[in-house]
């Protein structure tokens, strides 16, 4: 593949986490004990010492930490000993990494819009409903084409997949992603992670290359419809192998209306695809190429 110049080194970031939550219970214990610091992936032993957090020798004052939203994630990071929120402001949006329980992974959200289901579901087994519906499995070989925090491509892997090519356009997602403790992931040997816009750059992917497609879109607005293209569709097709999945996540039915889902699966069909059904679990369309 040439899109060597778009490859993107994802580059995570050491620290520690803290929602409010975790702050609020902390601020009421006196001594040692064990809790998460990366939001839930592992635990450690931390002490509070004269207003102090004392964690692995270093002393992180428990009044710079907190919050300014319930929602929101402040890290301390290790190699510059910076305390800041994982917010991002830029002209195209803003950006937060949003908290949905102290020992949850988070989403992000962009301009209040989330991009993982979060109600009766966390953002990571929403993306293994995905993966699931997508059938991955070992020796894979996965196009994901909207990384975001990386929950995708992540799983995949751990799923056995050989190979995962991911896109992402935005500079302020891999940021976040970067200092997402549940992102690391993405630093594997076996994710090639690209920085640009997939319905560009899919023209440069090879014919029948990948055995999985998963199309994660961001919901369908005027600046997003070209992942929803008949022309991008087609693309897809060209890409995927014979008898290749295909998982197109749409969200639910109900809140995006019948017209858009419903020319969602014409236009599958047009490409090429037959279409399986719509997986009411993982919320989108599997289709086949035959």
């Amino acid at each position: 593949m040439g899109l060597d110049k778009y490859t993107y080194r994802f580059k995570p970031i050491r620290g520690f986490w803290f929602t409010r939550p975790l702050l609020d219970d902390v601020s009421s214990i006196v001594g040692c004990f064990s809790t998460s610091l990366d939001l839930g992936l592992s635990t450690k032993t931390i002490c509070i010492n004269r207003g102090f957090l004392v964690v692995e020798n270093t002393e992180i004052p428990i009044n710079e930490l907190y919050p300014s939203e319930e929602d929101r994630v402040v890290i301390y990071e290790q190699e510059s000993g910076e305390i800041y929120e994982l917010v991002k402001s830029t002209i195209n949006g803003f950006y937060k990494l949003k908290s949905i329980g102290p020992f949850l992974p988070p989403t992000i959200e962009i301009n209040g819009i989330h991009m993982h289901r979060i109600v009766g579901i966390d953002p990571w087994s929403d993306s293994l409903t995905k993966i699931k519906a997508a059938r991955v499995g070992m020796g894979d070989r996965v196009l994901d084409t909207c990384t975001g925090l990386g929950y995708t491509a992540i799983a995949s892997v751990k799923n056995s997949a050989r190979e995962v090519v991911t896109f992402e356009i935005d500079e302020s997602v891999l940021w976040i992603a970067e200092r997402n403790p549940w992102s690391r992931g993405l630093a594997s040997e076996r994710i090639k992670l690209l920085h640009g816009d997939v319905t560009t750059l899919i023209h440069e992917l090879p014919d029948s290359y990948f055995t999985r497609i998963i199309h994660d879109p961001p919901r369908f607005t005027k600046s997003t419809g070209d992942l929803y293209s008949l022309e991008f569709y087609r693309e897809l097709y060209r890409v995927i192998r014979k008898m290749g999945v295909l998982f197109h996540y749409t969200g639910e039915p109900r809140l995006h209306g019948p017209s858009i889902i419903k020319g969602i699966a014409e236009r599958l069909r047009t490409a090429g695809f037959r279409v399986l059904g719509f997986d009411k679990s993982a919320l989108g369309f599997i289709a086949v190429k035959y």
